[in-house]
């Protein structure tokens, strides 16, 4: 399945994370691959990822992250 692509490059947080979020909800699991280019938001997308039960990997595009639900 290809991700959803959101970009939150030039958002602070907590932006990126609140877009992930709606993203995730809407689409009932992802997968996303979110864009942040904010230097707090790998932390904060990994806290609400770890919080959630989603998987995160880092994208092969600069400051992009693909994350998925783990749950079934």
């Amino acid at each position: 399945m290809v991700p959803v692509r959101v970009d939150a490059r030039g958002m602070r947080c907590p932006w990126p994370v609140l877009r992930l979020a709606r993203a995730m909800r809407e689409l009932g699991g992802g997968p996303v691959l979110i864009l942040a280019d904010d230097p707090i938001a790998p932390g904060e997308i990994a806290a609400l990822a770890a919080a959630q039960g989603w998987d995160v990997v880092a994208a092969g595009e600069a400051h992009g992250w693909i994350v998925a639900s783990t749950k079934v």
